[in-house]
C-alpha cells in the first residue's frame, strides 16, 4: 500500500477560517452556484464563487500529481471541495485503507483528536466515509471523503456545532454529482 508522501492534505481553509463577526450567522444568498471541479470530474454547489488553488504533491514513490482545492467562506461557514487523481504508483485497490488514512490525518485538527461520528457507505459507485467532529471555539467539521478508482474527492463544511447538519450543509453535500 502506497500513500502520498504528506498523507492527505489538511483542509487549510478550515483550520484558519475567520470567526463570524456577528452573533448570528450572516444570511446566505438564495442563489447558489454550480462549481465544476477539475475538468468537470464532479460538480458541487456553493453559495458563491470559491477560490481555486492547485497544490502540487508527489506520491511516496516520487510521482507528481495535483490536488485541486476550491474554498469559500460565506455566512460564517466554510465550504471546501478538493479533488486529486492519484498516479499509478498509489495503491487504490483497497479504498477503505486510503479513506481511513484521510480520516486519521484530519482528526489531528479536531478537539480531542477524534471524530464523534463516522459513517461508511457507497455514493454514486464510490467508496465513501462521512464524518463529523468538534473543533475548538464551538465549531464543528463535517467532511465527506470518497475514492472512485484513483479519483480522490473531499467535501468539507465548517461552522458552529449545530450547523453541520443544517440546511446549508445538507445542500452543499447533497449537491455532489460525480461524472462517470
Amino acid at each position: 500500500m502506497t500513500f502520498c508522501r504528506r498523507g492527505f492534505l489538511a483542509l487549510p481553509a478550515l483550520v484558519v477560517a475567520p470567526r463570524a463577526r456577528a452573533q448570528t450567522p450572516l444570511r446566505l444568498p438564495e442563489q447558489w452556484y454550480g462549481v465544476e471541479v477539475e475538468d468537470n470530474v464532479f460538480t458541487v454547489q456553493m453559495p458563491g464563487v470559491p477560490d481555486h488553488r492547485i497544490v502540487r504533491d508527489v506520491s511516496a514513490h516520487g510521482t507528481p500529481f495535483q490536488l485541486h482545492s476550491y474554498s469559500l467562506d460565506a455566512g460564517g461557514f466554510s465550504y471546501v471541495a478538493q479533488s486529486a487523481l492519484y498516479p499509478g504508483d498509489v495503491d487504490a485497490g483497497n479504498p477503505r485503507v486510503i479513506l481511513q488514512a484521510a480520516l486519521d490525518s484530519r482528526a489531528h485538527s479536531l478537539e480531542g483528536g477524534k471524530w464523534s461520528k463516522i459513517d461508511w457507505r457507497q455514493i454514486q459507485g464510490a467508496s465513501a466515509v462521512e464524518s463529523v467532529g468538534p473543533l475548538r471555539g464551538g465549531k464543528a467539521l463535517r467532511q465527506l471523503v470518497l475514492l472512485k478508482g484513483r479519483r480522490f474527492v473531499s467535501l468539507a463544511f465548517l461552522g458552529p456545532v449545530g450547523s453541520v447538519t443544517g440546511s446549508d450543509a445538507q445542500r452543499f453535500f447533497n449537491s455532489l454529482k460525480l461524472q462517470s
